[in-house]
């Protein structure tokens, strides 16, 4: 007897299982390929997404819906902490690195929830400020970009 395992030949049970882990390898390839896509993001001479990354993080600072869309404002520690130590009341500047992210969507009502309740639904945009009195000097130190989401067109939109 030979003590090498033996490799058993495709059968048609074999099958099902190896179509499933391979779309599910494939969807999870697709889904950190557009993870990683909008890190490419950059606006000429100015911010680049990939500035921003873990901004998802970061401290609410505001949440407001309007007739159309749900919004959201968020910091990163340095805005935070430049607002706790009361600028721009004490006079001071904010410092640079402070950053902020401003975040829009579609909203449509919780199915699951006993009462009503709007939750945010497509992404329609995501503006981004930052301050870095060295790159942006004509600024005072403030750069801008806004990021509007645009779907790829799927196949039934195009015909």
């Amino acid at each position: 007897m030979s003590s090498f395992p033996t490799v058993q030949a495709l059968n048609s049970k074999n099958i099902p299982s190896m179509v499933i882990i391979a779309v599910l390898l494939a969807l999870a390839g697709s889904l950190a390929f557009a993870a990683q896509d909008r890190y490419t993001l950059k606006i000429p001479d100015g911010l680049a997404w990939s500035e921003f990354r873990g901004y998802e993080t970061w401290q609410n600072v505001a949440v407001s819906q309007t007739e159309t869309s749900l919004k959201v404002i968020a910091a990163n520690d340095a805005m935070i902490n430049a607002y706790r130590d009361g600028v721009s009341d004490n006079g001071k500047l904010f410092p640079d690195g402070s950053k902020i992210t401003k975040i829009e969507w579609s909203f449509k009502r919780n199915a699951v929830s006993p009462y009503f309740v709007t939750v945010p639904d497509t992404l329609k945009t995501v503006a981004f400020i930052e301050k870095d009195t060295k790159r942006f000097p004509n600024t005072h130190g403030w750069a801008y970009a806004q990021f509007v989401y645009d779907p790829a067109p799927t196949r039934s939109s195009r015909l």
